[in-house]
């Protein structure tokens, strides 16, 4: 019982907070854009060890149709398996250079700087570098991150000697004032995770099991999340902090303002889980009376809201996932509840365009920022992280809407070969150039893939591949673009890039791979890590621990039956596997929409 409420705590905390500090100003990582990539035809240059022919408009090899328009010949049809097999290695290597290169030139430190081969650490000099200082806690970020991908990609000797090296050498005893939603998707998620994998009698990814483990990994997790707490405590909403040092506590000058995305869900230690619940049920009551949508930035101690924008990018993306994605690992009710009112005010107020994605005139679907009580437009930009939403929709059934979305950002991802941090859809440019590696549209269209099975994402992924090689690629690892447009290079690469954006690259290619013969078993984390959809999760510890009137914070597991707002089927057909997903007059359409014809 012990283990299981340690576990289940730590989960909760991990996915609570995720969800609760999304709503954090500073949350968002690093407000970035790419700018555009001029693309002529918009196809990325061949990967090392792939054919021109295979890259480019090499359509016969893809099994692609003889007529049709030029979307036709270039995407519809079969993808070789040979293809596939070269693309799934071509996303490990990705992987092992860039973890090599950690490994051999930023190790012990928590990220690597790709150009200049060096480790980064937290901005000792520079405490308002936010940009740094919320991610890296001097803890081995990058090595943490990336443990569950070595698994997923079968490498048992390399995850076990990773997780022995965290064992020996990760203390959160640190004089470090980081970011709690970072923290705790990035960190105590992957512990989570790894923990899981080692300890997994099915040992599905091969040997992963640590000689003489003693729940090592659980225990650093036990300890990180004890020192996040401090956030929770002296705030009037029960909302907490967007900071804390892990040695000290919350800092003095700490902001009382947090992402809604931030105010998540802790989990099994009745302690976790009490303050996770608290948290997200105080952010769900400060909803609009008139719209029942969130802000972006909320005041801990009065519950105003700071930041009025709703929308589905920065601030609050990972509130909205983490309430499905809560309910799918937990059964708790309560939470596909508030998802699924959550989705019809999305769909109510923030959804513009046309009803039907494939079909019907106007406007391609797009979902926009709006003002949380009113409902109008307050600006015509929306983010990176939105890409994130397809993926989500097609958790719920709604892959009809996903496709269209979906389409939009590969769109602006065919004519920047990257996606801008933020992009003007009015002005057809990115308000802010910047890409930082990040995995969401990647992410989109591995679940799309899996969801349909239409070889038109195994051609989306081969672009992504090749852009990230061909414009990332530095000469320890991959690297930031400072501009889209002009391609110039950062310094730096994230964590998310090896635990995320090349994990759903392999596994898309990967069709063997174990995720995917376990039955629906395992479910990615807003960071992509691996963890199991477990009977032992989805019961609750609250009967423990609530008094006996409060029955409806009490877990009510049941099939989730999340609703489906599209007005079309919420399935492809089997019949229209081959086919575009998007009809080609839409995907003209939305590429005319994003000037790239």
């Amino acid at each position: 019982m012990r283990w299981r409420s340690v576990v289940l705590g730590l989960l909760l905390l991990r996915l609570g907070l995720q969800a609760l500090l999304a709503l954090l100003p500073a949350l968002a990582r690093g407000l970035c854009l790419h700018p555009r990539l001029p693309c002529p035809g918009p196809r990325p240059p061949a990967l090392p060890g792939l054919p021109a022919s295979a890259a480019g408009r090499g359509a016969r090899l893809w099994g692609a149709a003889a007529g049709g328009d030029e979307y036709e010949r270039r995407y519809s049809g079969a993808f070789p398996p040979q293809l596939r097999a070269r693309l799934r290695d071509a996303a490990r290597g990705m992987f092992v250079f860039g973890y090599d290169s950690y490994m051999e030139h930023a190790f012990p430190r928590d990220e690597l700087d790709p150009l200049h081969c060096r480790g980064r650490g937290p901005d000792r000099r520079d405490p308002s570098n936010l940009n740094i200082n919320d991610v890296l806690g001097n803890y081995s970020l990058t090595l943490i991150d990336a443990l569950d991908t070595l698994a997923v990609m079968g490498n048992s000797s390399e995850f076990q000697k990773a997780v022995k090296l965290v064992i020996d050498t990760v203390s959160f005893d640190k004089d470090s004032t980081v970011q709690v939603f970072e923290a705790t998707i990035r960190v105590l998620g992957s512990l989570l995770s790894a923990h899981i994998i080692i300890t997994d009698t099915k040992q599905p990814f091969g040997d992963m099991t640590i000689k003489d483990y003693d729940n090592e990994l659980l225990h650093l997790a036990h300890d990180l999340a004890v020192r996040l707490l401090p956030a929770f405590e002296n705030t009037k909403t029960g909302i907490p902090y967007p900071r804390v040092n892990l040695k000290k506590g919350v800092p003095p000058d700490s902001h009382n303002e947090t992402c809604t995305a931030g105010a998540g869900r802790l989990l099994g230690d009745s302690t976790f889980e009490w303050v996770a619940r608290r948290a997200v049920k105080a952010l769900w009551s400060l909803r609009s009376n008139n719209t029942g949508l969130l802000g972006n930035v909320v005041n801990i101690q009065t519950g105003h809201w700071v930041g009025k924008q709703s929308g589905l990018g920065a601030g609050s993306d990972s509130f909205y996932e983490y309430l499905l994605k809560s309910y799918i690992l937990f059964g708790e009710k309560e939470d596909l509840d508030m998802f699924n009112s959550a989705y019809q005010n999305i769909q109510n107020h923030l959804r513009r365009g046309r009803e039907a994605c494939n079909e019907g005139e106007g406007d391609p679907p797009l979902y926009v920022n709006v003002n949380m009580y009113t409902g109008q437009l307050m600006n015509t930009w929306i983010d990176s992280l939105q890409a994130f939403f397809p993926g989500l929709q097609v958790l719920i059934g709604d892959v009809e809407d996903a496709i269209c979305l979906h389409a939009f950002y590969y769109a602006i991802w065919k004519r920047y070969g990257a996606l801008p941090e933020r992009y003007n859809w009015q002005l057809q440019a990115p308000d802010v150039p910047f890409y930082p590696l990040r995995p969401e549209l990647v992410e989109s269209t591995y679940l799309l893939y899996q969801a349909t099975k239409n070889p038109f994402y195994l051609h989306v992924g081969m672009d992504i591949l090749q852009s990230l090689e061909k414009y990332t690629k530095a000469k320890c690892g991959y690297a930031t673009l400072h501009h889209v447009v002009e391609k110039t290079k950062e310094d730096r690469m994230e964590s998310f890039f090896l635990s995320e954006t090349c994990k759903y690259l392999y596994l898309l290619f990967d069709e063997e791979n174990p995720v995917h013969r376990s039955g629906n078993r395992f479910m990615f984390t807003t960071e992509g890590h691996v963890v199991s959809v477990d009977e032992r999760f989805r019961s609750s510890l609250w009967e423990d621990i609530l008094p006996a009137g409060e029955d409806s914070l009490k877990a009510k597991p049941s099939e989730l039956k999340a609703a489906n707002f599209s007005s079309n089927c919420n399935r492809v057909p089997d019949e229209r596997r081959y086919l575009l997903p998007l009809k080609s007059n839409y995907m003209r359409q939305i590429d005319r929409m994003v000037g790239l014809i």
